[in-house]
Formats: C-alpha cells, sequence, structure tokens
C-alpha cells in the first residue's frame, strides 16, 4: 500500500511520517515532516501547540464524560426512576466498557489510518451521549455509556502514539506533557462542573454539552491534525509478543501500583478529609490537588525527554513522602493541604512518565503497549475503588495513605529494577 508521497505504509508507520502535500515552510514551524521527505520523522523544534491540545481535548472528554453523572446522580436517578445506586453504575459501566475495548479494538485496528479512526472514535462519543441524553429507559442508557467507554478506551489507545508522531524523537516525552493536561484538569473539575452545569440545565443538558464539545473536536481534529497510515500487516507484531518485551511488564506493574495506590484515596477523599475538618471544603482539596497536578506536568513536560527514569524515581519516592505527611498529619489541615500540594504535584506527571516510558520501550507496537496501559490504568482505577471500600469500615480513611506509601514504595523498587528496560536511564531521545 502506497501514500501521497510514494513511501509504503509500513515504512512510514515505523517512521512517523504523515500524508499530504505540506511545504517545507509548514513543516518547519510546525513540526511535521514533508511529502517529499518521507524517510524522515519530525525535526524542529517547535511543538505543533494547536494540534497537540486537539489530544489534550480528546483526554479531558474522555474523563469529563466517565465522572461528571458523579455529580448529577439525583437528577438522572429522578430522570430514569432509579435510586442513586443504580445511576452511579453509568460510570460503572463506562469505566467496563473502556477496559473491554481497549486491547482488542486497538490490536484489530492497527492497519487503519490515524486520524479517520480517532474520528470514528470521538463520533463514538458523540453519538452516545446524545443517545444518552435522549433515552428515558434506564436499560438502553447502560447500553450507551457502556459504548461510550468503549469508545473512550480507542481514543486513549490513539492519543500517545499518535501526539509521538507529531513531533521528533526528543520531543516526544513533553509532547506528552501538553496532551496530559486534560487528565487532571477533568479529575480535579469534572465533578464539580457536572454539578454546576446540572444547576443551570437538567442532566439531559449536560450529557448535550459533552455531545457538542465532541462535535467540535470532531471538526478541530479533521481541520487541523494531519493523518498518518496505521502499519502493514507484516510490520505488526502480535500482541503477546509485545506483551513479552523486556519492559513492557515493569512499567505496567508500576501503573498498576501508582494508579492503584493514587485512587484508594482519590476516591474516598471526602471521608479521609473528615477528621482534619475539611470534610465541608472536598472542593478545596480537589482544586489544590488539580492545580498542583498540572504544575507537576508542568515540570515533567521540561525534563521528561533528558531524565524520565530520574524523574520517575522523584516522583515516587515524592509520592511517598505525601502520603508520609497525609498519614501523619490527617488531623490537621494545615498538614493535608501540604500534603495533597506534594501528591498532586508528584502525581501530576506520572501518566506522562508510564506512557512514555511504555512507547519507548515497545517500538513499533507502541499503540498496542498503549491499550495495555489503558487496561491496566482502568482496572487500576477500579480497583482503588474496590479496595477502599473493603478497607474502609475497618480501617476508616485516614489509614489510607499507610496503604499509599506502599505501593508507592513498591513502584520505586520496580522502577529501581528495571533499569536495563522500562525505565533506562539517561537521554530517552537516544532509544526512542
Amino acid at each position: 500500500m502506497r501514500g501521497a508521497g510514494g513511501a509504503s505504509a509500513d515504512s512510514r508507520a515505523v517512521t512517523g511520517t504523515p500524508t499530504g502535500g505540506a511545504s517545507a515552510d509548514t513543516a518547519a514551524v510546525t513540526g511535521t515532516p514533508t511529502a517529499t521527505d518521507p524517510g524522515k520523522p519530525p525535526t524542529a523544534d517547535r511543538i505543533p501547540i494547536a494540534r497537540l491540545l486537539a489530544f489534550t481535548t480528546a483526554g479531558f472528554l474522555t474523563i469529563m464524560t466517565e465522572t461528571m453523572p458523579a455529580g448529577l446522580l439525583p437528577q438522572i436517578g429522578r430522570g430514569l426512576d432509579v435510586s442513586e445506586g443504580l445511576a452511579g453504575q453509568l460510570v460503572t459501566l463506562y469505566a467496563v466498557g473502556s477496559v473491554v475495548a481497549a486491547i482488542p479494538v486497538i490490536a484489530a485496528t492497527r492497519s487503519v489510518r490515524r486520524r479517520p479512526l480517532l474520528l470514528c472514535a470521538v463520533g463514538g462519543l458523540f453519538l452516545f451521549n446524545s443517545v444518552t441524553a435522549l433515552s428515558s429507559d434506564y436499560a438502553l442508557t447502560l447500553v450507551a455509556r457502556f459504548a461510550a467507554g468503549m469508545a473512550a478506551g480507542v481514543i486513549w489507545g490513539l492519543l500517545a502514539g499518535y501526539a509521538r508522531r507529531l513531533v521528533p524523537p526528543r520531543l516526544q516525552g513533553r509532547a506528552l506533557a501538553v496532551v496530559g493536561v486534560g487528565q487532571p484538569v477533568a479529575l480535579a473539575f469534572g465533578v464539580p462542573l457536572g454539578a454546576w452545569l446540572g444547576s443551570l440545565f437538567d442532566w439531559r443538558g449536560v450529557f448535550w454539552t459533552m455531545s457538542a464539545l465532541a462535535l467540535a473536536l470532531m471538526v478541530w481534529v479533521r481541520a487541523l491534525v494531519p493523518d498518518f497510515p496505521g502499519q502493514d500487516a507484516g510490520s505488526r507484531e502480535p500482541v503477546r509478543r509485545i506483551f513479552l518485551k523486556p519492559g513492557i511488564r515493569p512499567v505496567l506493574g508500576v501503573i498498576l501500583l501508582w494508579i492503584l495506590a493514587h485512587n484508594v484515596l482519590y476516591t474516598y477523599i471526602a471521608p479521609y478529609a473528615k477528621k482534619s475538618g475539611l470534610d465541608d471544603r472536598v472542593d478545596l482539596v480537589l482544586l489544590v490537588f488539580g492545580a498542583s497536578a498540572i504544575a507537576g506536568i508542568w515540570v515533567t513536560g521540561l525534563l521528561v525527554d533528558r531524565m524520565l527514569r530520574a524523574l520517575t524515581l522523584l516522583g515516587l519516592a515524592g509520592f511517598a513522602c505525601a502520603a508520609l505527611v497525609l498519614g501523619v498529619g490527617s488531623g490537621s489541615a494545615g498538614a493535608v493541604l501540604v500534603g495533597v500540594v506534594a501528591w498532586g504535584a508528584t502525581f501530576g506527571g506520572a501518566p506522562t512518565l508510564l506512557q512514555t516510558a511504555i512507547a519507548d520501550t515497545a517500538g513499533d507496537g507502541a499503540d498496542v503497549a498503549q491499550s495495555m496501559l489503558v487496561t491496566v490504568f482502568n482496572l487500576a482505577v477500579a480497583g482503588g475503588g474496590l479496595v477502599g471500600g473493603l478497607l474502609l469500615a475497618p480501617v476508616g480513611a485516614a489509614a489510607f495513605p499507610w496503604l499509599l506509601l506502599v505501593l508507592g514504595l513498591l513502584a520505586l523498587v520496580v522502577v529501581r529494577w528495571a533499569r536495563g528496560h522500562g525505565f533506562t536511564p539517561g537521554e530517552r531521545a537516544a532509544g526512542a
């Protein structure tokens, strides 16, 4: 199969060369290669912000679509004539859809051109959010939420590999940092923003808002984001072989430990805050966490391409220290806020670090490896809620930081051990 520039699809899948007739001047500004030089990756030093922010918005949209029903449970329950507990399953089914779809769909669509696949996935969010807004049947709403979660799983499986192909290897970590900004913003503001929008409209209006954002994003992607070929059949590695590559399993193990630790406390931040008297100011705690996480992403973006391993070690060590502060100072509002600042700052860059590590390790199988990351990530999110729920009654949420400390230290040991593969020292661009 051949593209507009005359290079084969498999060679361009490896080098990250998009199709189209962009001029050399345009390529110098945007960081994309030209059609007349298909064998080389992008070489410009400038990050294509407008294109990467489309991916940032896609990540924001997927998490907003997942979390904002949590702030609308009473209205959704009344609208569908179910209890708030059953309404909460709209969040659960979405997460399950992401877990189920990520690996098989990304593996099955490796030969599909990247932009049409991304547009189809964002279009899925548009369609199924619209179905949710129109539905008055609880079962149909659950099906729509499951399907929307599947679309989100595909988006997350695509974003990292797609973003990396827009920039030269030495800037790929920074590009992922730009893409990753949408995650802490959505996590910090998703639930309160959903509740606020629900006060302006009804809950169906909130889903219509999400549909409108998805539609606008489709226009943005179609207008500004270049297309890339998928992988030729002969260059595709089996999923099992990618999983067994040296370094993949250590990275996935760190993802499981770090994200599980984070979500045990993040899911139950309200009962944890009660001991310090901040139970009525959970919104403030989440705001502090979100702002700190954005700062952490900014620092990670500046340094990740030069010191991926060192940043991961420092991030996990800082995360463990934050857990220690949150454990010792759980009865003091001031200590809790200090701990939350450290928690957000050290955790904010985690997705960028882990996505970069697994993509570097997987090489040409980066998209499939990213889908593995998405699956493990969502399992860890669900596991955090499950583990926290099981421990909440017998030990109380004030003890959760100690679990964070243990899990964070275990992840730190894995990173230290994975020096040869997964989290290698030195500048990552040389081996990317």
